[in-house]
């Protein structure tokens, strides 16, 4: 089984080929090819750890889709000052299916 340790959006993430990930958003359209060079380890027959990449090592991805995530609500309290205050946030993704690790 190959499988792949990669770097985007500040995140690392373990991949296999066929794999569907969620990941910071990209600025990619939907169909298009993407492919990540910051790959820290490789594993197939043999694991290879990169110092801090591992050099002609990449991994190919197809933008399936781009979305938001699932709001969540943020609340401030203090209390004895009648301060409060909420917020919500959703998180953009970009929705990537891994079809190679070469």
């Amino acid at each position: 089984m190959t499988l792949a340790v990669i770097k985007t959006g500040g995140k690392q993430y373990i991949v296999t080929p066929g794999q569907k990930l969620k990941i910071e958003k990209l600025p990619k359209e939907v169909g298009d090819e993407i492919i990540f060079d910051q790959v820290l380890l490789v594993s197939n027959d043999l694991t290879r750890i990169g110092h801090p990449v591992v050099k002609d090592v990449e991994v190919k991805g197809k933008v399936l889709s781009q979305g938001k995530g699932k709001k969540i609500t943020i609340l401030k309290f203090k209390p004895k000052v009648r301060y409060h205050k909420k917020a919500g946030h959703r998180q953009l993704y970009t929705e990537v299916e891994i079809t190679q690790i070469a």
